[in-house]
């Protein structure tokens, strides 16, 4: 290992030698979102020869120190994935850390992989917030912002902040995408900024303020544990798409969707929308969101539509009307928007698109956001 790099809560990058790798990128369907927070392309190379960066997690491998030897993945780097375009360090074989205090928590995520982790979760017996918890069955109508990607996280936050008021805003992760959620550099500075009361990480996620079972319980721990007014769900950094109907891991919003309604939440869908993809599946209202909202929600949601101009605007209104009589179409006002996502804390980046790249994908998941935070007025 040359040299330790930048770091934040759960992850450092740092700097290996290594033997030459294959430089044969293949991105597939090309559906990996690069949404880190730091805006960047992070599969292309720019290290010498023989130079890798790598990221290590280091609530599972330590602390890495120059001069250590490291035993890394390079998968996503064979694959030039633009999500984690990192080798990631399995170990530090010369230096293993210690182990952990014994402690509560029996939560396996990733379980059954070489390098699972057991966690406390808020709803196990040995969790202090269990009682809460045991009964809980009701989200009290608190608004629920679902999205595909977890680029949309920042701008909708965004969003919800255009109000009158700054309301407590929960980040529930779930598994499509990047397990750890020590990965996101959006979350932790999201979490820096104050925009963030609290995280959640369900199924095999892990790595949040708050470890749950499922979804449900993730939604149940943002509302009676961090007590938010809001929560955004959404998969970790990363999604997989294979270019079919069904082959993508954002089917889960309509997943989340029916969770929300369950437990008597109130469900504001994001529609992945975007001007700047030359795919036309994902031109104006992704295909993403028309199946999962459409297909995969099984309950109503208020799926909000930007008021955008011209003839793409007319393209993603007509689009996102193919959702009405299952759900509730809101077209929401997009002014003052563009001045609040130039103010988010974290860089806005979306398939390695910037804001002003891909201006309508941003806008979306904002008017998402504002919406929600005036369903906390409507109610009151």
């Amino acid at each position: 290992m040359r040299a330790v790099g930048k770091s934040w809560p759960g992850a450092v990058e740092i700097t290996v030698d290594a033997d030459a790798l294959d430089d044969n990128d293949s991105n597939g369907d090309g559906n990996n979102d690069n949404s880190n927070g730091d805006g960047s392309n992070s599969a292309e190379r720019t290290e010498p020869s023989g130079v890798v960066r790598a990221l290590a997690f280091t609530h599972m491998v330590g602390e890495p120190q120059p001069g250590d030897r490291v035993l890394l993945n390079t998968t996503a780097l064979d694959l030039g994935l633009g999500t984690g375009g990192f080798a990631h360090v399995v170990a530090l074989p010369d230096r293993l850390p210690a182990d952990p205090p014994p402690g509560p928590g029996h939560l396996v995520k990733a379980r059954y992989t070489p390098l699972q982790a057991t966690v406390l979760g808020a709803d196990e017996q040995d969790s202090p917030w269990h009682e809460t918890l045991r009964e809980a069955d009701d989200l009290e109508g608190m608004p629920v912002v679902t999205a595909d990607l977890h680029s949309a996280l920042p701008a909708i936050v965004a969003g919800i902040r255009t109000g009158s008021a700054t309301p407590r805003v929960a980040y529930v992760m779930t598994d499509g995408g990047a397990l750890p959620m020590w990965l996101s550099r959006t979350v932790s500075g999201l979490r820096e900024a104050g925009w963030l009361a609290g995280t959640v990480t369900v199924g095999q996620a892990f790595g949040g303020d708050h470890e749950a079972v499922t979804l449900h319980t993730g939604l149940l721990v943002a509302r009676h544990v961090i007590k938010a007014d809001v929560a955004v769900v959404a998969q970790g950094p990363g999604n997989l798409g294979t270019g079919t109907k069904w082959g993508f891991s954002g089917v889960a919003c309509g997943e989340a969707v029916n969770a929300t309604v369950i437990l008597g939440g109130r469900p504001v869908a994001s529609l992945r929308v975007s001007e700047a993809d030359a795919r036309p599946r994902h031109h104006g209202v992704s295909h993403h969101s028309l199946t999962a909202y459409g297909r995969v929600a099984l309950t109503s949601a208020d799926v909000v539509v930007p008021e955008l101009t011209g003839e793409f605007g007319q393209k993603v209104t007509d689009q996102a009307n193919r959702l009405r009589g299952r759900h509730n179409v809101v077209a929401v006002p997009v002014t003052g928007l563009d001045h609040a996502l130039r103010e988010t804390p974290v860089r806005l980046s979306t398939m390695g698109r910037g804001l002003d790249e891909d201006h309508a994908y941003f806008l979306a998941a904002a008017a998402a956001g504002r919406h929600a935070e005036a369903l906390l007025h409507h109610d009151s």
